[in-house]
C-alpha cells in the first residue's frame, strides 16, 4: 500500500510540475506586452510585499531548513527586496534599451519567456525573492523548484510575490512555485517545452542536472573562496574582523563568504592575534580531524545535517566548550587538497589559516584553494599595494574584492559589483556567466540595424577604410 502512496505522489508531482509550466506559459503570453512602466509598477509592489514578510520568511526557513540564523536571513531577503530592488528599477528591460544613433542602430529587450527558478536550501526565502524579481523586471514568467528541505518557506515567499504582482496587475500564474516537490519533478519542469531558460542555484548535482536539461541554463559553481592579507594591509584587525563578520553571517551558509585566510607571513602572528580576540576559537590538529569527521563524509561530500550550524555547536560536536564569543572555528593547516578536507568549501562558520612567506607562495596558496572546488568565484585581498592586485588579479575568480568582506563586497553590497544574489562563476567551473546576474541576463536583445555604410564598399579596396 505504501508504495501505491509513493507513486501516486510522485506523478501527482510530475504532473503539477508540467500544469505550473503551462500556466506560467499562459501568464507570460498575456503579459507578453506590458510596458517598462509596467513592469517596474509590478517589480516595486514585489519589493514591497517581500520587505513587508521579511520577518516571516526568515522565522519559516529557519523554522524549516534548521540552517542559519533567525536575524541574518531577515537581512538577506531585505537585501534582495530593497537594495538589489532599487537597482534592478531603473534598468531598461522591455522596448528600446538604447539607440546608436552615428550607427544607425536600436537595441530592443524582449523577454525570454517561462523561467525555471531552482531554489537552495541554505537561501531559500531570499533566492526565491531575487529570481522572481528579477525575472518579472524582465519581462518573464517564473516556477520555483525548491529544496524538497525548503518547500514550505519557498512556497509561502513564491506566494507573497505572486499576490503582490497580481495586485499591481500581474495575470495570474506569472510567479508560482512547485509544492509537491522531488526531484523527478524539477527535472520535469527544466525539461518541460514552456520552460524557455533555467537559473540553477543548489548543490552540485543539482547544478548538473539543470545544466543537463537541454535548456539554456544560469547556474553557479561551488565557492572556495581564499583571501590574502598582505604585509602591506592598512589595519589588520579590520581585515580579521571584515572575514569573522562575513564568515559567521548566516552560520556560513553564504558560498561567496571567506573559506580560507592565507597570511604573509611578516603579519602573520599579529593577523592571527587579530582573528583569535575578535572571535575565532582555533582547533588542535585532533580537534580538527574531528569536525572533518562531523562535517565531510568518507567521500568529503558535505554532510546536509552538519551545514549552517553555529560555531559553538560544532565546537559541542567536536568535544570542547566553546568561550560565549565564539563566532568561528579555525584551523591552522599547511596543504590544500582531498587529504586535508577542512580545505574544501564548507558551508558553515569554519576558516582555514594558512602562512606564507612571500607574495608569490600566498598567490599560489590562493590558487591552490580556487582550483580545489572554487575556480570562478571570488577571491579577496587585503592590502594597499596596486602591484599585489595586479598580480593577484590573474587568478581565476569572477570577483576580486579589495578591503571588504567578500560577502557584502561579493553580492554588490560594499564594492560596486551589480547588487545581484545569483553570482556566476564563468566557464572556470562550467558556467556560461561570470558576472553577478540581473535582469539584463533575462533578456534577449534585438538589433535593429539600418544600413551604416555601403553593402559595395566590401568589394572596395581596404573594404573601404
Amino acid at each position: 500500500m505504501s508504495v501505491l502512496v509513493d507513486v501516486d505522489s510522485d506523478l501527482a508531482a510530475l504532473a503539477e510540475s508540467r500544469a505550473k509550466a503551462r500556466e506560467a506559459r499562459r501568464a507570460f503570453e498575456a503579459f507578453r506586452g506590458a510596458t517598462q512602466q509596467d513592469v517596474d509598477a509590478i517589480v516595486r509592489a514585489m519589493a514591497a510585499a517581500g520587505t513587508a514578510a521579511a520577518e516571516e520568511l526568515a522565522r519559516l526557513a529557519v523554522d524549516e531548513t534548521g540552517y542559519g540564523v533567525y536575524e541574518d536571513k531577515i537581512l538577506k531577503n531585505k537585501f534582495n527586496t530593497i537594495f538589489v530592488a532599487a537597482s534592478m528599477l531603473p534598468m531598461r528591460t522591455i522596448g528600446v534599451l538604447w539607440v546608436d544613433e552615428r550607427n544607425r542602430m536600436t537595441a530592443i529587450g524582449s523577454p525570454m519567456g517561462v523561467i525555471a527558478g531552482v531554489i537552495p536550501v541554505t537561501n531559500p526565502t531570499s533566492t526565491v525573492l531575487f529570481k522572481c524579481m528579477a525575472a518579472v523586471k524582465a519581462g518573464n514568467a517564473i516556477v520555483c523548484a525548491p529544496h524538497p528541505r525548503a518547500a514550505r518557506c519557498c512556497s509561502r515567499a513564491a506566494e507573497v510575490m505572486a499576490v503582490a504582482a497580481e495586485r499591481a496587475g500581474a495575470p495570474r500564474g506569472l510567479v508560482s512555485c512547485l509544492s509537491n516537490v522531488t526531484l523527478q519533478a524539477t527535472a520535469e519542469l527544466m525539461r518541460h517545452p514552456d520552460v524557455a531558460l533555467v537559473m540553477a542555484t543548489g548543490g552540485p548535482g543539482m547544478v548538473r542536472a539543470a545544466y543537463s536539461s537541454g535548456k539554456p541554463t544560469l547556474a553557479v559553481g561551488a565557492g572556495n573562496v581564499p583571501v590574502y592579507i598582505h604585509r602591506s594591509v592598512r589595519d589588520v584587525r579590520e581585515a580579521a574582523l571584515m572575514a569573522i563578520t562575513s564568515k559567521a553571517f548566516d552560520n556560513g551558509t553564504a558560498c561567496v563568504a571567506e573559506q580560507s585566510i592565507v597570511l604573509d607571513e611578516p603579519i602573520a602572528d599579529a593577523a592571527l592575534a587579530a582573528f583569535g580576540t575578535q572571535g575565532v576559537l582555533f582547533l588542535a590538529p585532533p580537534e580538527q580531524e574531528r569536525l572533518a569527521a562531523i562535517l565531510f563524509s568518507e567521500r568529503g561530500e558535505l554532510r546536509a545535517e552538519a551545514v549552517g550550524l553555529s560555531a559553538k555547536e560544532l565546537a559541542r560536536r567536536v568535544g570542547i566548550v566553546a568561550p560565549m564569543d565564539c563566532k568561528v572555528l579555525g584551523a591552522q593547516l599547511a596543504e590544500v587538497g582531498p587529504t586535508h578536507p577542512l580545505s574544501r568549501e564548507i558551508l558553515g562558520p569554519v576558516l582555514s589559516f594558512y602562512r606564507t612567506p612571500d607574495q608569490d607562495a600566498g598567490l599560489r596558496k590562493c590558487r591552490d584553494i580556487l582550483e580545489f572546488g572554487g575556480e570562478g568565484h571570488t577571491l579577496g585581498l587585503h592590502c594597499e599595494s596596486d602591484d599585489v592586485i595586479s598580480a593577484f588579479s590573474a587568478l581565476p575568480a569572477g570577483r576580486i574584492v579589495i578591503n571588504t568582506p567578500t560577502l557584502f563586497g561579493g553580492m554588490g553590497f560594499s564594492c560596486a559589483t551589480d547588487p545581484s544574489f545569483m553570482l556566476g562563476t564563468g566557464t572556470w567551473s562550467g558556467s556560461i556567466v561570470s558576472d553577478n546576474v540581473t535582469p539584463l541576463h533575462l533578456i534577449n536583445i534585438k538589433r535593429i540595424a539600418h544600413e551604416a555604410r555601403s553593402w559595395r564598399s566590401i568589394y572596395a579596396p581596404n573594404m573601404g577604410l
